[in-house]
């Protein structure tokens, strides 16, 4: 049976997607993007978590917020799942929210979600192998308990550099949340304490870049991208995100040339938003914005939508965070 955080999690998110149909009624797709994929799998529901293959380009690795501890590989041709890896050596997972993969050849698995912002005293990473062939299997995973020193908190975004190997993972919170920093290694044989070490909006997922000189974070509606500089977060500036019924995941294509965009339920199509080399005089991207306008010539029409679609996203936020409250006094 499924817990409170994630009925108020599917109420939300019901509402969520309402608001996100008509706002995509009023957008226009942007042509010059590749049309990405839809995720064939029926077992693939909640596609919380998003990230691109290191050893097989074009193939995704993706799972379940609450699930058995499993993840799939998805064909990003075809969008159907091409292995299903089981986890053996780790517990129940509670509520898996992001993936990753790392210098090291292995693969992170975030069991971070914590929808009452506090219930948990400690969240599990989860790390395996990245398999040479692609085909079902078990494989044995290492489970790392983690522990933040400010206290429990709600996460989603887990990312691991894609140089130094360390894990960073990014708390999730209306009002704002952290950036927390791992330690240089992780241990299996204690707790991994996460230190605070930057701020950051509303965080639903995130990525390094492939040279690791950007981290991007998107939320429900938007998403920004930051120089990482030192360890540290840089000048931030206006990523192009689509619009989503419920975003949930990001990662950058094998070549950084594009960022994936996921989101979940059935058959949830992963969006590619091609990147761009400008910057505009505020240090957001001059690329095309959601419309498919550049920030300079869209059409008045196309800005009045877009505009008008903003609108829509502004009351559906209040709208879920509203829901949210609702349910958690219940």
């Amino acid at each position: 049976m499924r817990s409170l955080p994630y009925v108020t999690r599917a109420a939300s998110g019901a509402a969520a997607v309402s608001l996100a149909a008509l706002v995509l009624a009023a957008v226009p797709a942007s042509a010059d993007d590749d049309s990405g994929f839809t995720i064939k799998d029926p077992r693939i529901t909640e596609s919380s978590g998003l990230a691109a293959s290191r050893v097989h380009p074009g193939v995704y690795w993706t799972h379940n917020d609450q699930d058995e501890p499993r993840v799939f590989a998805v064909d990003s041709k075809t969008g159907e799942t091409v292995a299903t890896i089981t986890l053996s050596g780790v517990g129940k997972p509670r509520d898996m929210e992001a993936i990753s993969v790392g210098p090291d050849g292995n693969v992170y698995v975030g069991d971070i979600g914590d929808n009452l912002n506090g219930s948990w005293d400690h969240v599990w990473i989860y790390k395996f192998p990245e398999p040479k062939a692609l085909k079902d299997m078990t494989v044995r995973a290492t489970q790392y308990t983690v522990t933040y020193e400010d206290g429990a908190r709600n996460a989603e975004a887990l990312m691991v550099h894609p140089t130094t190997g360390r894990v960073y993972i990014a708390s999730k919170n209306e009002d704002g949340g952290g950036l927390y920093e791992g330690p240089a290694k992780l241990t299996s044989s204690g707790t991994n304490t996460f230190r605070r070490i930057g701020e950051v909006p509303w965080v639903t997922d995130g990525a390094f870049s492939p040279d690791g000189k950007e981290l991007v974070l998107r939320s429900y509606f938007s998403a920004r991208g930051y120089e990482w500089k030192n360890g540290r977060l840089g000048a931030d500036h206006r990523v192009r995100a689509p619009i989503q019924g419920q975003a949930e995941s990001v990662t950058y294509t094998l070549d950084g040339k594009a960022l994936m965009f996921g989101s979940e339920g059935e058959q949830s199509e992963v969006q590619r938003v091609g990147l761009g080399n400008e910057s505009s005089p505020d240090g957001g991207s001059k690329s095309p914005s959601a419309s498919g306008s550049s920030a300079g010539g869209a059409k008045s029409g196309e800005n009045s939508n877009f505009t008008y679609g903003l609108i829509v996203l502004a009351g559906g936020t209040a709208l879920v965070l509203g829901i949210k409250r609702l349910l958690r006094r219940g």
